[in-house]
């Protein structure tokens, strides 16, 4: 039985100014003066344009895509905020959500007053709410402060009683906006392994995230949309692979050179260009029985101890595989003489699996600090080939990475006697 059922979901916004407020005789007055001038008609965008999919009751579901493809306006029509411009979406079941800090909350209330606002507004008896409430307080670690004004709460506190709120008051569809990562990194653990227990109980459960690890492990199913509309719907592992796919495909080399552009600039070094090669061609999807080369050109601007760029390579969940540092073969923290160079890694083939992966690149200096405030990063997608993939086609391993490694067997003279029959001829 499906818990949410939506057909042909769309949602256009007027997008432009504001109209300055006018009296009546501002109207009036416009129309005599000029009455055959025709009124422009504003400008409109779709946020969400034909989007068909049914959850099922008691799943986990993960919504993803990129910054403005319509993952928040889907969020508000399936909680009643927004209607739809076209579509009909059907909803069987209290929803519960939590789609930005404080949603629903009344700056003026208390903490303990808005647990019971919330109760009230998707439904609950007071006597619900009571039996949930010290679950509530708990879980939120907000109990010295639950009789304050909410205004006086910081972002922290304010996430934290919100989702203590939305995940135990008794609601058959829970709905998460990206505010977790308002909360520290303990808070948030703690509500991931929440909203696992939720789904593991039988609540419908619709997350959205940027943290493809949190969907992958927390999510049957994903949603994956792009401007709009609906690119996939399937399970979370393929969803997931198919967008940071899709997202390493998009990477032009114009893209690169503008984010290496924009990363600040250092006192000791620059970054001049960064490229992944194949076959000495610059490529964002590569094939998986050749070697991949990542190239660097950088200046060093004086003699500095201690240099070095640390290549990392990430899956698509965000998870380091592995880490290199370009003069890693060094006993102790080298001086680097100023002066122009070129450091080039290669991966041998047979090392990647046909997924998605990054590439982060960090300058450092040792016991110093970084020259960048965050990694540079590139996607790239791997498809199958080489030995492997002949010999076994249409074989896809699970695994992060799967390396061609060297065995050795040998076919022995004399048969082994199998732990049995060993076990047999000792006790006669």
């Amino acid at each position: 039985m499906s818990a949410i059922s939506c057909e042909l979901l769309s949602k256009r916004y007027a997008i432009g100014q504001r109209e300055r407020y006018r009296a009546l005789r501002d109207v009036i007055a416009e129309t005599v003066s000029n009455p055959f001038r025709r009124k422009r008609k504003p400008e409109s965008i779709w946020a969400l344009k034909d989007v068909s999919f049914d959850v099922s009751q008691g799943e986990p579901v993960g919504i993803i895509g990129r910054n403005g493809a319509g993952k928040s306006t889907l969020l508000k029509i399936l909680s009643r905020i927004t209607k739809p411009t076209e579509g009909q979406v059907l909803i069987r079941g209290r929803v519960g959500s939590l789609l930005e800090v404080g949603t629903g909350f009344h700056p003026e209330l208390t903490g303990r007053e808005n647990i019971f606002l919330n109760g009230a507004i998707i439904g609950m008896r007071k006597a619900e709410i009571v039996r949930k409430f010290d679950e509530i307080v708990a879980f939120a670690e907000v109990e010295k402060f639950l009789d304050t004004p909410v205004k006086r709460y910081s972002s922290g506190m304010y996430v934290r009683l919100a989702f203590a709120v939305a995940a135990h008051l008794e609601t058959e569809i829970l709905v998460i906006d990206e505010v977790l990562a308002v909360g520290d990194v303990a808070f948030q653990r703690k509500c991931l392994g929440k909203i696992d227990a939720l789904s593991h109980s039988g609540r419908t459960v619709l997350f959205v995230s940027h943290n493809m690890q949190a969907v992958r492990s927390l999510c049957k199913e994903a949603i994956w949309l792009e401007q709009g509309q609906l690119k996939a719907f399937g399970p979370s592992a393929k969803v997931i692979e198919k967008y940071l796919d899709a997202a390493g495909r998009n990477e032009k080399s114009g893209d690169l050179d503008a984010r290496l552009q924009a990363m600040p600039a250092d006192s000791s070094f620059r970054m001049n260009y960064v490229s992944l090669e194949q076959d000495g061609v610059t490529a964002s999807t590569v094939l998986s029985g050749k070697p991949l080369d990542l190239v660097l050109g950088y200046s060093i601007f004086k003699d500095t101890p201690g240099f070095h760029i640390c290549v990392s390579i990430l899956d698509i969940e965000g998870s380091l595989l592995i880490e290199t540092i370009h003069n890693g073969h060094a006993e102790e923290p080298p001086l680097v003489k100023a002066g122009d160079y070129v450091s080039r890694v290669s991966f041998p083939a047979e090392f990647f699996a046909s997924h998605a992966y990054e590439v982060g690149i960090l300058p450092s200096i040792a016991s110093v600090r970084n020259c960048w405030p965050r990694p540079l990063t590139i996607p790239f997608a791997v498809e199958a080939s080489g030995k492997v993939n002949q010999a076994y086609p249409g074989y896809a391993t699970p695994a992060k990475l799967a390396p061609l490694l060297d065995w050795k067997t040998e076919r022995l003279s004399k048969p082994i006697e199998s732990a049995a029959a060993t076990v047999t001829n000792a006790s006669r």
